[in-house]
């Protein structure tokens, strides 16, 4: 049996994770809650207008964004507790990751209202999967810094991590950034995830040096999310691939 997409309740606020490329990865649950709400807050509501005309949802929509987030959060906060049900979006994937809401969450955990998170698609966590980089512990550090400077120090500190650590990156500023990598540690294993769940998705794992030299002869295009890996690389990832060794003397391996 199917199940059940949830319904919205009154004056609860519903931190939705939308898709993050391919529109048929919204989950029935949030659809039952995007569909049954009766206001949904959006980072961009002209971005998130096709994904709700795409599922046949048609909604109230107003801005939530970080030049406005103070302003409506009071809005937003005088709903609830007038009995509205609200949901928040982000153009794509979880709120609040590199994205608005938390002031706003923020806000309505003092406030002692209600709230919900309706799990879905995250670009960090199918880019760290995709990458067959380490992935039993990670780092999300978000957007690589814009100025050269700091964003040398974060890579620096990545480099420096036992663990593998994810970054939000702009495909205007990734050969600057794989530039920075391929000096600092020319052989450290990074992945480039590229239009993660769209038609031209790519996972480009290689050395720093490999990455830099694949996307200097084919510049970046689409939104891009870089993979790191740390300093303690497992036993499987530096041994021989499985199915290569030499078959032992006296006849073939079983």
């Amino acid at each position: 049996m199917d199940p059940v997409p949830q319904s919205a309740t009154p004056g609860t606020l519903y931190l939705v994770g939308t898709p993050i490329g391919n529109l048929a990865d919204l989950t029935l649950r949030a659809r039952g809650i995007l569909a049954t709400v009766d206001l949904i807050a959006c980072e961009d509501t002209r971005h998130s207008l096709p994904l709700l005309q795409h599922h046949g949802i048609r909604k109230p929509l107003v801005s939530l964004h970080e030049h406005n987030e103070a302003g409506r959060s009071v809005q937003l906060l005088d709903d609830l507790r007038a009995g509205r049900s609200i949901a928040v979006i982000s153009d794509a994937g979880m709120p609040l990751v590199s994205d608005p809401g938390q002031r706003l969450l923020h806000e309505i955990r003092r406030a002692g209202l209600p709230y919900e998170v309706i799990p879905g698609p995250s670009a960090p966590i199918t880019a760290l999967v995709g990458s067959g980089l380490p992935a039993t512990s990670f780092f999300f550090g978000g957007f690589l810094p814009v100025k050269s400077g700091q964003r040398r120090r974060a890579l620096e500190n990545a480099l420096a991590r036992e663990e593998t650590s994810v970054f939000f990156e702009s495909p205007h500023r990734l050969l600057s950034t794989l530039t920075t990598l391929a000096e600092l540690a020319p052989d450290r294993p990074v992945c480039v995830a590229r239009e993660l769940t769209k038609k031209f998705q790519e996972f480009h794992t290689a050395p720093a040096s490999a990455c830099l030299a694949r996307f200097q002869a084919r510049p970046p295009k689409g939104e891009i999310t870089l993979v790191i890996a740390g300093t303690d690389l497992p036993r499987w990832m530096t041994r021989e691939p499985l199915g290569t060794a030499e078959p032992p003397e006296g006849g073939p391996s079983r």
